[in-house]
């Protein structure tokens, strides 16, 4: 229900409803102050005091947007030595990144360019405890509304009171620390693991990194060198806390006073000379205070509190804290990775075919200038994205998938064959347009995009087929987001037709809207492209090859994908519903639900609420399976190797949204929830 202004929401007391609270050492509770491009995640003490301990749970890490480091690449490896011809009958070679079988020079360059460039953790801040039994009586909250971390517990019988907070406009920690003891805060800086998926310290190599310090007064500078990586530590602490370098990699500051209170600034740019700005805890916990209840009260909002179904309140938690995580790992100038800025996973790169679920909700939440902050790297990515259709033989741009702030493409046999990652681009696009409030603002959204909308679309408009047999256009030559389809016998997987005819559709009306010439092309396949293949029981397929998709598990495994042809994608002449809903209950029921991930469940959501299933819309939101837990942090967990999954956050809020504001043209109040569901809410935009 939108709600006028003197019905407006209490928006303060929703969010801190559901603070974090931490009563012990919990691995799986860790909590997170960021300002969206730069993040430091704590455990029970209030810093960084266990990360060895906690690196198998939600891990500390510090982490940033600029913050990336690759290994000397010694034997000279070219990413040309990765690509391998593949011939998928469309009259001209193609040539993909590959990851390679057999050992030698082209196995090790794939390995090399997929490992490298990776997220680089900035170093802990904690205590020099050194035993997580001695700490008790934790009381450990996360204020949602400022952006702190409040910690009050014992060490060794000593008293502690910790607050900490992450500067808005700098990448600065800032913490006030009392105790009945002598305080001791080490910064520690671990050299880089390279692994797939870990929190990024090797805490062993000592050699091979360097750490100086440089103490004047109050203030210090701490210079890292990582191979070809160098940056910078300013660290400044009140009067009467020594300064000093404890090991090689170690920096120690103590305080006899009973108070410490200290700010740790990160830069990738030597600031000149020390920067001792005197500026007390207070300032920063202002300033966070500040960027935080401006994010809260700007754009939508919903209040779930005149529920009466007693899952309600859950589902109300995981909003508000999938909102906190999104606003303080996931608003910088990146894309961002599938664990946020809390630790590396796929080598700390980002998945462009994940950006929808990371940053689609930005647009139905009326958040345009943070959705358009990660949109503007597209354009520096554009270069090399025209380079992979060009040696593929399409005009246009190709978006690579597994990818880093240089815009380079990790070789994979999956990666390099996926194509949902395309139409991203005119997607998110179209939702800032539909966010602009007036003509001005929408004017400037087409002439900034519309060169990536129409370069994206030139690819698209090649890569569908026409098959003049059948008189139509197929989708081939590729991996369909459900990764369990091989690319050289997939024919028209359901979900990338349904997002190929909504893309081109739109990038038409963006040509509308210039006063430009239609493209023939383009409203051709619009026309004439394939409807999404169903069997003998009008059961949809996994792809029109598919035929096996009921018997054969390949098929029922991984995303079931199919489903948002119609939920995450509007209505098209290529679903019909009733097959859908048919589809939607065969998978309800017998889908392997235990190898799904966490944005399935928000996506199936979006079906059932399409479909005119509120109730199962909720159901599905709220499924009781282990990749839909969300720990007391907000995070969604997957499973021991992805404690932290934030597609799945972002999808929840998608789905969410898109229940309560709809879709373009749908009906009602609140069309995708029940009718016994008095949810409450403001700001929010309706779906495509």
């Amino acid at each position: 229900m939108s709600l006028t202004a003197k019905e407006s929401i209490d928006r303060k007391k929703v969010v801190t409803r559901h603070n974090p609270h931490v009563t012990a050492i919990d691995t799986l509770a860790s909590l997170t102050v960021g300002n969206g491009g730069f993040a430091f995640t704590v455990d029970a003490t209030g810093l960084q005091t266990f990360p060895e301990l906690y690196s198998k749970g939600v891990p500390l890490g510090t982490m940033s947007d600029w913050g990336w480091h690759s290994f000397p690449n010694k034997k000279h490896y070219k990413h040309s030595e990765t690509l391998v011809a593949r011939d998928f009958h469309r009259g001209h070679e193609e040539y993909y990144a590959a990851q390679f079988k057999e050992n030698g020079r082209q196995k090790d360059a794939s390995n090399y360019f997929r490992q490298n460039p990776h997220r680089l953790h900035l170093g802990t801040i904690g205590f020099a405890f050194d035993t997580p039994a001695l700490v008790t009586d934790v009381d450990e909250t996360l204020d949602m509304w400022t952006g702190k971390v409040e910690s009050t517990f014992r060490y060794a019988g000593h008293k502690y009171h910790v607050m900490t907070v992450c500067d808005p406009d700098n990448d600065v920690i800032a913490s006030h620390i009392e105790s009945d003891s002598t305080i001791e805060v080490v910064l520690r800086f671990p050299y880089p693991t390279g692994a797939h998926s870990d929190d990024a310290c090797n805490w062993e190599a000592e050699d091979k990194h360097t750490t100086e310090l440089s103490v004047d007064g109050r203030g210090a500078l701490i210079t890292r060198v990582v191979d070809g990586v160098v940056y910078f530590v300013n660290v400044e602490c009140n009067k009467g806390t020594r300064i000093r370098k404890k090991d090689a990699h170690t920096v120690s500051l103590t305080s006899k006073k009973g108070t410490l209170e200290f700010y740790a600034g990160y830069s990738g740019r030597k600031p000149m000379g020390f920067y001792v700005s005197q500026r007390p805890f207070a300032d920063f916990a202002m300033a966070s205070a500040g960027r935080w209840r401006e994010y809260w009260n700007t754009g939508g909002f919903i209040d779930f509190s005149n529920v009466s179904d007693p899952r309600a309140h859950e589902l109300e938690r995981r909003v508000i804290l999938s909102q906190y995580l999104m606003g303080a790992q996931e608003a910088g100038i990146l894309p961002p990775q599938e664990t946020g800025l809390t630790y590396n996973s796929w080598f700390g790169k980002f998945h462009l075919e994940m950006v929808w679920w990371h940053l689609a909700h930005y647009g139905l939440w009326n958040k345009p200038d943070i959705l358009e902050n990660p949109m503007k790297w597209y354009f520096y990515a554009a270069n090399n994205a025209k380079g992979i259709a060009q040696r593929q033989g399409f005009p246009g741009v190709r978006w690579m998938k597994m990818t880093d702030p240089a815009a380079g493409e990790a070789p994979s046999n999956v990666g390099s064959y996926l194509i949902w990652q395309q139409p991203h681009v005119i997607y998110l696009a179209e939702l800032l347009y539909r966010a602009a409030d007036n003509d001005v603002r929408r004017k400037a959204v087409l002439d900034a995009y519309a060169c990536l909308v129409d370069l994206t679309a030139l690819f698209m408009g090649r890569f569908a087929e026409y098959d003049s047999v059948a008189d139509r256009f197929i989708i081939r030559g590729c991996i369909p987001a459900q990764e369990t389809l091989k690319a050289d016998s997939t024919i028209n997987p359901p979900f990338e037709l349904a997002y190929w005819y909504t893309a081109l559709d739109m990038a038409r009306k963006w040509r509308e809207r210039r006063g430009e010439e239609p493209v023939a092309r383009w409203d051709s396949i619009i026309a004439k492209l394939s409807p999404l293949a169903y069997n003998a029981d009008s059961l949809y397929l996994a792809a029109e090859t598919a035929t096996a998709t009921y018997t054969d598990r390949r098929f029922t495994s991984d995303h079931p994908a199919l489903l948002g042809a119609l939920g995450v994608m509007p209505h098209t002449p290529l679903v019909n519903d009733k097959v859908m809903t048919k589809t939607l209950d065969w998978i309800w029921d017998n889908w392997n639900w235990d190898e799904t991930w966490g944005w399935d469940f928000p996506m199936v959501a979006m079906t059932c609420a399409r479909l005119g299933l509120a109730d199962r819309a909720v159901d599905a939101l709220l499924m009781p399976k282990r990749t839909n837990t969300y720990l007391v942090n907000g995070h969604n967990y997957q499973d021991k190797r992805l404690r932290v999954y934030m597609p799945g956050n972002g999808g929840l809020l998608t789905a969410v949204a898109m229940m309560c504001a709809g879709w373009d043209g749908a009906e009602g109040r609140n069309p995708g929830f029940p009718s016994s569901w008095d949810v409450r809410w403001e700001g929010l935009l309706p779906m495509p």
